[in-house]
């Protein structure tokens, strides 16, 4: 049986059979969190220190040079572009915030990490996989729910938010968060599911599992709550994790869908051969080609690609339309890097450039993101209007 014992004002301590665990609860973005941090793990000396990050986030909250080693091209070819978008939206609106108080986001969860190793303790990274997150997200989440978030996402580049410190500080209280995390929950039970409550469970495991009699965890306040409770109750069996770690597989109807739209033109064209008006058929062509290629030309040119790009989305556009393993904003964001590749300084300032609306322009990635963007938007605008045109012609 757990018992806890009355928190500090920065921690609270937790007594899981034979192991002390301490809980640290953080404001990403808060100054007076990174101090907190590595005063405790002075005063206390655990044995093992985990952290709410994977390995992915600890690199890239490390390694300040980590864009210039980024692949573009072949994110593009792996079809990553909408998790690279995904990431740069989170990350941007975290670093907007934190310029407001001089605080690189995850600032205390390095400092948590590189403290710990330097003081020679042991260093768990027990936060589960983001891409793994992110794409629990997307398959469990339901069509109008997505846009949701979609568009909370990336609204929330854009609104202007001020914060000072002594505001942050009022992030640490677990009150305050537990409330905030109970409206998402109203507005969207499944994501506050998979966000929070199952991380909740995978820290709370790797925590609990984690070597030496004594254990510092530093995870965000959101989600000290439910780890507390999860560490007080029963062991969490490793079925449960395994399950949450795995990403759900397409449903059988949203791997048909990219085939709906390929076999409704060729079933149009073939009943238009045998059933309609022949000699309409070169109309209907011409018809298909023209609305794909100017809707996604039209989409390269909105988003500034260069001129090379632009064509590559005219001519690319028709014949993607009809090939499901590749969109139209494949060919042209590979192009787009090829003749307009993104430089040090774009890699290095994307999440800054991404804060204001014209940075977006300004920045090469974030230009080749919008590329690939607005010419697939383009090519499927263009495809159902020209959906409607062979409907009437055929």
């Amino acid at each position: 049986m757990t018992e806890s014992t009355p928190p500090s004002s920065d921690y609270t301590r937790l007594q899981v059979d034979d192991k002390e665990i301490i809980l640290v609860g953080t404001a990403h973005i808060s100054q007076d969190s990174v101090d907190t941090v590595i005063r405790t793990i002075d005063d206390l000396t655990p044995d093992t220190v985990c952290v709410e990050l994977d390995t992915q986030r600890y690199q890239s909250l490390i390694n300040k040079k980590g864009w210039e080693s980024l692949n573009l091209k072949e994110l593009i070819k792996k079809k990553q572009v909408p998790f690279l978008l995904t990431n740069l939206a989170l990350s941007s609106y975290q670093k907007r915030m934190g310029i407001q108080t001089g605080v690189q986001p995850g600032a205390e969860l390095a400092a948590a990490a590189q403290t710990a190793e330097a003081r020679g303790m042991e260093v768990e990274l027990v936060d589960r996989n983001i891409r793994t997150t992110l794409l629990r997200v997307w398959r469990k989440t339901a069509l109008w729910n997505k846009m949701k978030v979609i568009a909370s996402l990336f609204g929330s580049l854009f609104e202007k938010q001020e914060l000072n410190e002594a505001e942050l500080s009022k992030l640490r209280e677990s009150d305050t968060l537990s409330s905030m995390l109970d409206e998402m929950g109203k507005l969207l039970p499944s994501v506050k599911q998979i966000l929070v409550d199952e991380r909740d469970t995978y820290m709370a495991y790797h925590i609990r599992n984690a070597p030496g009699e004594k254990v510092l965890a530093v995870v965000g306040a959101a989600h000290l709550p439910g780890i507390t409770r999860l560490l007080q109750g029963n062991e969490i069996g490793s079925e449960v994790i395994t399950e949450i770690s795995t990403v759900p597989p397409k449903t059988t109807f949203s791997k048909m869908i990219p085939w709906l739209i390929p076999g409704l033109v060729v079933a149009l064209f073939i009943g238009g051969f045998f059933f309609g008006n022949r000699n309409q058929l070169a109309d209907a062509a011409t018809a298909w080609v023209l609305a794909n290629s100017l809707f996604s030309a039209l989409g390269a040119l909105l988003a500034l690609g260069h001129p090379a790009t632009v064509l590559s989305a005219f001519v690319a556009a028709p014949i993607t339309s009809l090939n499901p393993t590749i969109g139209a904003g494949f060919v042209t964001g590979l192009v787009q890097s090829f003749v307009a590749a993104p430089t040090v300084r774009d890699m290095e300032h994307v999440s800054e450039d991404l804060m204001t609306f014209k940075g977006w322009w300004q920045n090469r990635l974030a230009r080749v993101l919008l590329v690939f963007l607005f010419s697939s938007i383009g090519s499927s605008i263009g495809t159902f209007v020209a959906l409607g045109w062979l409907k009437d012609l055929l």
